[in-house]
């Protein structure tokens, strides 16, 4: 072969042997220039009866997309197929590489690289103008990938996380992780009870019972969910969710305490502009050096703000204390002073003594998720990932399609068949 042929193979990094490069020229296609290589594709031998007897009836000339490292500069293999016919079976046929698959126009390598480029933040209109290709072409790529996430029903892990997210037409879908190695065991189009209590009923007997705790917020029919498919699972309210629900309750109180004084007078200021330093810890408050604020004029420090702020209200004060003293017994894991905190008689808020109702009638889940340390912590982290994927794509329509995104930006997708991806791309 000449060394031209061995050039251009090295520097596309080509290694059919049965491609045959002739010459190399530019060229204007579209108001845009392009590089193309004129080739040839031998059949060596008759695929069907392995004979050397051909006989040669011409070319098909294919314009093959080939990836660059530079995308303002295309190139197009122009690749001549060679159409024989055996002379031994009588069967007519024309030479294939890898390099491309039948009937196509786009090369394997450029598919590959437009899905090695799926796997991070981008834009599917930003991958296409890089690799050459149209939108299109990365659709199909990435529909190529779409499977599910759990083939097995043989297995699930022993500690599980329950959520939802916000997906396609701005409907929840129903999302589990493995709280151990935080992977994602199965995404789900809906999150209604009956569709899931189908799917766990799917997993043999044996793999529900290997479930010990299922993480969640204060779903109320995720619970009966966890009862009715896994019969050894403890159910663990996630600490961020009773804080939560407790700081949103108290703030409520301080708004309804700050609108019964005059807007001008000082207490009404002392609740309302430092209003962040009330759902912040005691201990993290400043408390020597005090500063000069210009709504109440005076310098205080921020301990004394929230001090006499929840000093002009005596329910404000026993709110306050309460939401401070859970907080502290939630973080030391302290079941004990939990217990007594949800069972507490001084005179609170409406709504914070319905968020202790709520904690009282979920008792058991609620300690075991200030004692155990598994939480929701890695789902809500999951969830933001996938809003920023949303956000890239400007929204997702197909269910699919953001499912198998999903999957390919977490490094999940596992390809068992790399030439069947490439076919069917």
């Amino acid at each position: 072969m000449s060394s031209l042929n061995h050039c251009i193979k090295f520097e596309l990094d080509i290694k059919d042997e049965n491609i045959v490069f002739k010459d190399y020229f530019y060229k204007s296609i579209k108001l845009q220039k392009h590089k193309i290589y004129e080739a040839e594709l031998i059949q060596p031998a008759c695929p069907f009866c392995g004979s050397l007897d051909l006989l040669h009836n011409g070319h098909l000339i294919a314009n093959i997309r080939y990836p660059t490292a530079n995308a303002s500069l295309p190139v197009i293999i122009r690749l001549a197929k060679q159409r024989v016919k055996c002379r031994a079976c009588d069967h007519w046929s024309m030479a294939q590489s890898e390099l491309v698959n039948k009937y196509c126009s786009i090369s394997n390598a450029s598919k590959l690289k437009v899905l090695s480029a799926l796997t991070e933040d981008r834009s599917m209109t930003s991958i296409a103008r890089e690799n050459n290709v149209s939108v299109n072409t990365v659709q199909r790529v990435l529909g190529s990938c779409s499977h599910r996430f759990l083939d097995s029903y043989e297995y699930l892990p022993a500690h599980l996380a329950f959520d939802e997210f916000k997906g396609v037409d701005r409907q929840l879908h129903f999302i589990c992780l493995d709280g151990d190695n935080h992977q994602v065991v199965q995404i789900l189009r809906t999150r209604y009870k009956k569709m899931l209590l189908k799917y766990f009923g799917r997993f043999s007997p044996q793999a529900r019972a290997n479930v010990k705790t299922v993480t969640m917020d204060l779903n109320f029919y995720y619970q009966d969910i966890v009862r009715a498919c896994f019969p050894n699972a403890q159910i663990v309210i996630d600490r961020f969710h009773m804080i939560q629900m407790l700081t949103r309750s108290f703030n409520s109180l301080r708004v309804q305490v700050m609108k019964t004084f005059d807007k001008r007078s000082r207490q009404y200021q002392l609740l309302k502009s430092p209003w962040k330093l009330y759902l912040k810890k005691f201990d993290e408050l400043e408390k020597a050096h005090p500063r000069y604020n210009w709504h109440y004029k005076d310098c205080l420090t921020q301990a004394q703000v929230v001090m006499e702020g929840i000093n002009t209200s005596t329910t404000l004060e026993n709110s306050y204390n309460l939401m401070q003293s859970f907080i502290q017994a939630v973080e030391t894991g302290n079941t004990h002073e939990l217990k007594s905190l949800i069972n507490c008689q001084d005179q609170i808020g409406t709504l914070m003594h319905k968020t202790l109702l709520t904690f009282k009638h979920n008792l058991t889940a609620v300690l075991n998720g200030a004692e155990l340390p598994y939480s929701n912590g890695c789902l809500e982290g999951f969830n933001r990932k996938i809003k920023q994927i949303e956000r890239t794509a400007f929204g997702y329509s197909n269910f699919t399609n953001l499912l198998t995104r999903i999957r390919l930006e977490e490094d999940l997708y596992k390809e068992k068949e790399p030439n069947s991806l490439l076919m069917t791309a």
